[in-house]
Formats: structure tokens, C-alpha cells, sequence
């Protein structure tokens, strides 16, 4: 009976990916030990200093490969602030640049062979989530004082819509560190599940032609995805910022 149970089971498991695992022995993880998802965070950092620092020091009017790229993702978000959060917005680039910057990097690099996905785990979208939530309500309340409660009171209603529009707003309100969270971690940990399974069935003789084909689409597909949760991620946060500089509606 224990032959046949162990002979049952999986021999291989989509989620094991996702496991948090010490760098250095074994053992518990606490809040201070350096982990998988603490090595891959730091290359993405070590990535995106390489390509907008490294890349660019040269400043060449004649711009080598790195010195393009650093400039077309930095238009690309400078744009994407000034047309959703406006002209007072692009003071705050910079925080959104990075946020930006590191979400692509640790996307990309989940893809490599043998990497680790940090964008995966809840935990790491969730405190980027927080930090957003935290920042663009401080900078409301800042920028507008009492006023900036008027983000909530929705003055075009009919009158006796608005106290319940307003409770509507308030909770939609909070829901968005966890709303902007989920929607990038659900999507990268998904992709990621699916290729495994994908390349468990590769070992099949019969059907490994259509496994390996699946895998290669669903590659493609997730290199797609890698860069659109990225940018919905840092799209949201510029309409937050929105709120927060102009509350009225």
C-alpha cells in the first residue's frame, strides 16, 4: 500500500519553486536571515544600478545599448507620470522610476533558468504595495489637509447617494494595498506554477513534442506578462498619486 501511495504521487510539485529557503545551511528563517528571495532582490538591484548608472556614465551622443534602454524606460515611465498624474506629479519620478525599474528587474530575472521570482511572494508586493498606500495618503493629507477627505465625497451624486458612496469609496480606498498586491503577485506566481507543470509532462515520450511547445508559449506569454504587471503596478501608483495631489472629484 505505501509502495503504491509513494508510486502515486507527484514527481514533481509546481509550488516547490516558490519555497523560501536559507542562502547559508539550514533551518528556520527569521526576519534576519539572508534567503533566496534576499539574493534575488539584490541582483535586481545590482541590475538596475548596472543598466541607469553603469550603462550611462558615458552620456555618449551616440548611445550604446544600455545607454537606449536606460533612456527609453526612463521616457517611458517620465510620460506615463506626467500624463496620469500630471505636471505636479513628476516631482515624485524618481520614487516611481525606481519602483518601476526594480518590479522589470526581479520579473525578468524570475525567468532564468534555476532563479527565484521575488515578485511571487506576497509578502514583498505587499510591503511595495503598503509603502505606496502609506506615501500617497501622508502626501494627501499634506498636500490638502481636511480637504483631501473630499476624495470620498462624491459631490456629482444625488445627495441622498453620497453618505453611501462615501462608505463605498472609503473601503475601495483601503482595499488597494491588497488589490495592487495580489494582482502582481497572483499573476507572476501563476505563470511561473503553469511552465512547471508544462515541463513535468516533458519527460513523456508521447506527448513531450506538445509539452515543450507549451512551454516555449507559455515562456513568451510570461516574458509579456513580466513587463505588463510592471507597468500596471506603476500605473496605479500614478493614479493614486493622482488622488492624492487632487482629491476632488
Amino acid at each position: 500500500m505505501a509502495t503504491e501511495e509513494a508510486g502515486s504521487a507527484l514527481a514533481f510539485h509546481p509550488m516547490d519553486q516558490f519555497i523560501v529557503k536559507p542562502l547559508f545551511g539550514e533551518g528556520a528563517v527569521h526576519w534576519y536571515t539572508p534567503t533566496n528571495v534576499t539574493l534575488w532582490m539584490a541582483l535586481a538591484v545590482v541590475g538596475v544600478f548596472l543598466l541607469l548608472v553603469a550603462g550611462t556614465r558615458g552620456r555618449a551622443v551616440v548611445p550604446s545599448r544600455m545607454q537606449s534602454i536606460a533612456e527609453l524606460a526612463y521616457g517611458f515611465v517620465h510620460k506615463m507620470v506626467e500624463d496620469v498624474a500630471g505636471k505636479d506629479g513628476l516631482r515624485y519620478f524618481p520614487y516611481i522610476f525606481t519602483l518601476f525599474m526594480f518590479i522589470v528587474f526581479a520579473n525578468f530575472l524570475g525567468l532564468l533558468p534555476r532563479a527565484f521570482t521575488p515578485t511571487s511572494h506576497i509578502a514583498v508586493t505587499g510591503v511595495l504595495a503598503m509603502a505606496v498606500f502609506l506615501s500617497v495618503t501622508i502626501l494627501g493629507f499634506v498636500k490638502n489637509g481636511a480637504s483631501f477627505l473630499g476624495l470620498f465625497w462624491v459631490s456629482s451624486a444625488p445627495l441622498a447617494l453620497r453618505p453611501i458612496l462615501a462608505l463605498i469609496e472609503l473601503i475601495s480606498y483601503f482595499v488597494r494595498p491588497v488589490s495592487h498586491s495580489i494582482r502582481l503577485a497572483g499573476n507572476m506566481m501563476a505563470g511561473h506554477a503553469v511552465i512547471k507543470v508544462f515541463a513535468g509532462f516533458a519527460a513523456i515520450a508521447v506527448i513531450s513534442p506538445l509539452s515543450i511547445a507549451a512551454i516555449t508559449a507559455m515562456y513568451g506569454l510570461e516574458i509579456l506578462v513580466s513587463f505588463i504587471q510592471a507597468y500596471v503596478f506603476t500605473i496605479l501608483t500614478c493614479v493614486y498619486l493622482k488622488d492624492a495631489l487632487h482629491p476632488h472629484h
